[in-house]
């Protein structure tokens, strides 16, 4: 049953890859879908590219632990903060200007928005740094399941998923990606509301298990039923975890180019919603579940199998039927998101270091061959680099994953979200904004110790990188030499124009 589960769901996602071909025959189709995304798909494209296995299996199981039941405000966060208002207040106003300026990916948008070249590199290469590792992550929540339902070694997993991967994202671009985006979105609604249910009966089912939670003790608490309390173990790093993974999104170029592609106003409103629900279920749903992972204490060993062992062990003992649910949605949570990673890394290093630097005159049938040969080339890397790391456990890859986040969103967020409402912001302040966030994170990760004691921990480090860069560029914008009032301008005029729209639509257009 499993194996067959698993046949029909990868010749799915091959098939829609091959009908998507259409969509994919010049730079504006591949990399956007050619700006005419509607809501449900660029929701779910939203939701899964932002969560993989690296939050069922990795996170859920660490902070769970830590933090026990509290762990779920995560999944708020990410839900409210990450989704709602990210949606809210960058949703329209990305897609208004980036169409305006005829922009594909967020280097080209700091080019065009500041009319500055370097700008354009120096982010392409922040992306470049940063965003292999992170592809390389998104492999390591499969290990664990698929050792546990298959028997299969850790290797195969790898190629099968880079294979697939690689064939449908090659074959029909963004529209593909969003399509296989809908229907793994739909696997993991449905995954995570199954797999709570069914880990909570096998503890008696919710206040069984809570109340169960709730006599855990640890020699590092004293406190009564810490584990089921409302802020956990920890409030302050618990914070820092919620700013990570819920404003991180604000300024990661993977979760703010679907707002390049997506249809219309009505779309945006409409997805704004359904990214919020889908964040609720599955964040929440996630972290939630990985809350009550001390239950299962005394089959786990955090100092031999460390966190990755927690959530894997809690679905040891259910069915085979619920396991193949497993597989197959850490599979997509996985897929989606290194679909995602890997069109934004190929086309930012085509169209933004390679055309115009070392290639000047490309067509758009070149333009998109180039982007799929280094679609192949990203996830051959970031697959070497997950089996390099197996083999010989080695460390730094996995660290610098955990910096990923925190130096991508530290350097872009404050930049990016600024532009789009102010005519003040400066080119000095987006260098100093990205050299102060990706040398941050590199020094985090290369002399750690040497850092204060609540920033040695790289999630805590990148949730100021991204705090810091909202001050920064207010702050340096007002310092330095004001921005060409022309190019602004230029700019921001594309919020000005007249368009004509029915009553249905808004009522202000009735005279």
């Amino acid at each position: 049953m499993k194996v067959v589960l698993l046949v029909l769901y990868f010749a799915v996602l091959i098939g829609i890859g091959l009908y998507c071909r259409k969509h994919a025959t010049d730079v504006d189709g591949f990399v956007l879908g050619g700006r005419n995304v509607g809501p449900w798909l660029t929701a779910f494209a939203y939701g899964t590219s932002y969560f993989s296995a690296v939050v069922f299996v990795g996170y859920a199981g660490q902070f769970g632990w830590k933090y026990g039941i509290a762990a779920t405000w995560a999944g708020i966060g990410n839900a409210l903060i990450g989704s709602l208002m990210a949606w809210f207040i960058l949703g329209r106003r990305t897609r208004v200007m980036t169409r305006h300026l005829d922009t594909a990916t967020m280097p080209q948008f700091f080019e065009k928005r500041f009319g500055s070249k370097s700008l354009k590199i120096g982010a392409a290469i922040i992306i470049f740094i940063f965003m292999i590792p992170y592809t390389a992550s998104l492999y390591n929540g499969l290990s664990r399941l698929f050792g546990m339902a298959f028997s299969i070694d850790y290797s195969v997993c790898i190629l099968l998923m880079a294979v697939l991967t690689a064939v449908y994202v090659i074959a029909g671009g963004y529209m593909a990606t969003a399509i296989n985006d809908f229907i793994q979105g739909v696997v993991m609604l449905a995954g995570i509301s199954a797999v709570i249910y069914a880990v909570l009966e096998s503890k008696g089912g919710f206040m069984a298990a809570l109340d169960g939670l709730s006599r855990v003790t640890d020699e590092n608490y004293s406190t009564p039923g810490i584990f089921a309390s409302f802020f956990g173990t920890d409030p302050l790093n618990l914070l820092f975890v919620v700013i990570l993974t819920s404003l991180g999104t604000w300024g990661l170029p993977q979760m703010v180019q679907k707002f390049y592609a997506i249809k219309n106003e009505q779309a945006i409103q409409k997805g704004t919603v359904i990214s919020t629900l889908f964040a609720f279920v599955v964040a929440g749903g996630c972290y939630f579940l990985g809350g009550f992972g001390r239950l299962f204490s005394d089959q786990i060993d955090i100092k031999a199998n460390g966190f990755d062992s927690v959530v894997p062990t809690m679905l040891s003992g259910l069915s085979d039927g619920m396991i193949a649910l497993v597989v197959i949605l850490v599979l997509s949570a996985s897929m989606s998101t290194l679909s995602s990673l890997v069109i934004v890394s190929a086309s930012t290093l085509a169209l933004d270091l390679i055309k115009g630097n070392f290639a000047k005159d490309m067509s758009d049938e070149k333009q998109v061959f180039l982007i799929r040969i280094l679609i192949v080339v990203f996830i051959a890397i970031s697959a070497v680099l997950a089996l390099v790391q197996y083999k010989s456990s080695v460390n730094f890859i996995a660290q610098l994953m955990g910096i990923s986040w925190g130096a991508m969103a530290g350097a872009f967020l404050a930049p990016f979200m600024y532009s789009l409402y102010s005519k003040k912001v400066t080119t000095s302040a987006c260098w100093t904004c990205f050299i102060f966030a990706s040398v941050l994170m590199a020094a985090n990760m290369l002399i750690r110790p040497a850092f204060p004691a609540i920033m040695q921990s790289p999630i805590n480090s990148g949730a100021i990188a991204m705090l810091a860069g909202l001050i920064i560029v207010p702050i340096v914008s007002a310092l330095t030499t004001s921005p060409d009032k022309k190019l602004v301008d230029d700019a921001f005029k594309c919020y000005d124009e007249k368009i004509m729209v029915p009553l249905s639509t808004s009522l202000n257009s009735e005279k």
